[in-house]
């Protein structure tokens, strides 16, 4: 590993040392969402929420940047746990370690696994991959944190940083027609991603866990739509007027916006139209938890109500500290899942005319160690790293970046900032796909320092790799 990332390693290390980490972080502190709503709609019940200082209106500022503007929307998949590069999408065969079945061969110029990931191997045209990527951290938590975030969690405004999920959803908000009834942030199982951060709630993750009935609690207990309906209305002209407009504090009037959201899925046949699946669909991505994922994905976007921004967490077990290649934990068996949900995927959004319009980024949180296995017959963590990139104006079939023969390190970065890629580089890549300037900076932020959509602070400014574009 670099001296660079192991003085970064250590500086972290030292912090935790000094710092002990012993209360909820500020985007998963708890918070109110649609989906509550809609269990409190469903069930006939009413709530209260205590009402906050409100915050000053959003200022925003640029420097003027250019970005691509090539993709209307995102498919952000985080395969936690970290999954091994060097046995996926920057693969290295090593002899007496890696097993035969993989069969790797050379696509284009794309060295790939086509003996583990078949489907893929057969669409190695249609995705590219980043082969220089550089985790700051390997720890867990941390990082994990960092990728959905795009900064360090621990710097001065990661602990109030809302999700890249939510900046699409502000930055979406004045083009959203009244006929888009489904949130602009979709969460796939990922109940325990990063929320809104400071901003406001409606800009907070619809976290769904998919199931073949779609979305439960779109009616209601109480009995018929009428009934429902004359209730809802009871309930406005009761305590409307200190919902609406805020005035008693951003809370209050996040609360009402969830009860408007949420109110458009109540009853509303399109919904499980698109949230739910039937057995034969499921199968076709694999039938797995991800699959399902992948399919309601798909489906959401299909629908064009609203949704932009679909974050998935693959949570297949892909940190493999022993028995990598054997058993039913092993990573031939994680990575079909991918091989299965994925490909499919792409093939639908072809079918409906959104791959060019759809982003689709994978990565995990940091890479795995390199060249031999451990005593424990897995691999441990470590900062170098692959990122999968696919449609949305991509030039797929090739790769940006390239390591040494074991995937230790970058040996040539082959991009314009000629050093690593890190995850504040990824996040301004999906920030220019969908023409929204990485640079910006919003002045709403409680602590009044000035939000930076992508940090400036550090050696060298964050980039786009917009050599992804070919």
């Amino acid at each position: 590993m670099s001296k660079v990332m192991s003085n970064e390693q250590e500086k972290i290390n030292r912090w935790f040392q000094q710092h002990p980490w012993k209360h909820q972080t500020f985007f998963n502190r708890p918070h109110a969402t649609r989906r509550h709503f809609l269990e409190l709609l469903g069930a006939g019940v009413t709530a209260s929420f205590l009402a906050g200082h409100p915050a000053k209106a959003a200022e925003v500022a640029a420097a003027g940047a250019s970005p691509k503007g090539t993709a209307q929307n995102v498919i952000f998949i985080l395969m936690a746990g970290a999954p091994s590069h060097t046995d996926t999408f920057d693969f290295k065969m090593i002899d007496g370690v890696t097993p035969a079945s993989f069969a790797p061969a050379t696509i284009g110029n794309m060295y790939f696994p086509a003996g583990l990931m078949p489907k893929l191997a057969a669409l190695a045209g249609d995705f590219a991959i980043a082969r220089n990527v550089h985790a700051h951290a390997v720890v867990h938590s941390v990082s994990q944190t960092w990728v959905q975030i795009g900064r360090n969690p621990l710097a001065a405004l990661g602990n109030i940083a809302p999700n890249i999920g939510s900046i699409v959803a502000a930055e979406r908000l004045a083009q959203r027609k009244p006929s888009d009834i489904f949130p602009t942030f979709l969460a796939l199982n990922s109940a325990g991603g990063v929320n809104q951060g400071y901003l406001s709630g409606k800009y907070a993750p619809f976290k769904v866990t998919p199931a073949p009935a779609g979305i439960g609690n779109t009616t209601s207990a109480t009995g018929s739509q009428t009934r429902f309906e004359s209730r809802f209305h009871l309930l406005n002209a009761l305590d409307a007027n200190l919902r609406s407009g805020a005035p008693n504090g951003v809370p209050m009037g996040d609360y009402n916006e969830f009860y408007i959201d949420a109110k458009e899925l109540m009853y509303n046949p399109v919904v499980n139209q698109y949230f739910g699946y039937p057995t034969s669909e499921s199968t076709r991505y694999g039938a797995t938890n991800t699959g399902n994922a992948m399919l309601v994905a798909s489906q959401v976007l299909k629908a064009n109500l609203g949704t932009r921004f679909i974050q998935i967490t693959s949570n297949d077990g892909w940190d493999m500290h022993t028995n990598i290649y054997t058993g039913a934990g092993s990573i031939q068996t994680k990575a079909k899942i991918i091989d299965d949900g994925l490909s499919t995927l792409i093939g639908d959004l072809k079918a409906n005319g959104l791959f060019d319009q759809t982003l689709i980024v994978m990565y995990g949180e940091f890479g795995r160690t390199v060249g031999p296995i451990t005593a424990q017959l897995g691999r441990d963590h470590w900062a170098q790293q692959f990122c999968f990139f696919a449609g949305g104006g991509i030039k797929g079939g090739t790769t940006v970046g390239q390591t040494d023969a074991q995937g230790r390190d970058t040996i040539d970065y082959g991009w314009s900032q000629n050093r690593y890629v890190y995850p504040e580089d990824i996040e301004a890549t999906i920030y220019s796909a969908l023409g929204i300037d990485w640079t910006t900076v919003r002045h709403d932020d409680p602590l009044g320092r000035g939000f930076e959509y992508v940090p400036t602070t550090g050696p060298f400014p964050y980039m786009p790799v917009h050599e992804l574009w070919g």
